[in-house]
């Protein structure tokens, strides 16, 4: 395990950048270790280490899927996190209109306006 773990934490900063993860490391109290563990070496030493698909791809899947079950709290980690994965602004509006389509435009609607406030604040023009 402790490979995954620590190829869980390689990927991880990849995507959400060094900054993000110090963050979280810092945060991490006995109480949620076994969680902590667990994502990364779930999530992200699994799932995201696949390269099956593109980190882009995934993405865009993750964004669709934190609107579409109205996991919103995410959204703004996954938008910055894009820019380390590829995915463009337009390509994530086109993920959100398919959450709008399939999954309703409530839920794409404030996936769009927290994806905005995001990109506002790492001064993406959009």
């Amino acid at each position: 395990m402790a490979d995954r773990f620590d190829t869980g934490m390689s990927v991880r900063r990849q995507v959400l950048g060094d900054a993000h993860v110090d963050r979280a490391e810092a945060g991490k109290t006995a109480f949620d270790r076994p969680f902590q563990t667990m994502i990364t070496e779930g999530a992200w030493g699994t799932l995201w280490a696949d390269d099956t698909i593109s980190r882009r791809d995934r993405s865009l899947l993750t964004l669709a899927l934190l609107a579409a079950t109205g996991n919103f709290e995410e959204i703004p980690m996954h938008i910055r996190a894009s820019r380390n994965t590829g995915a463009s602004p337009d390509e994530v509006m086109q993920a959100f209109l398919h959450v709008a389509v399939y999954a309703g435009v409530p839920k794409a609607n404030h996936a769009i306006k927290l994806a905005k406030d995001t990109y506002k604040e790492l001064g993406v023009e959009l």
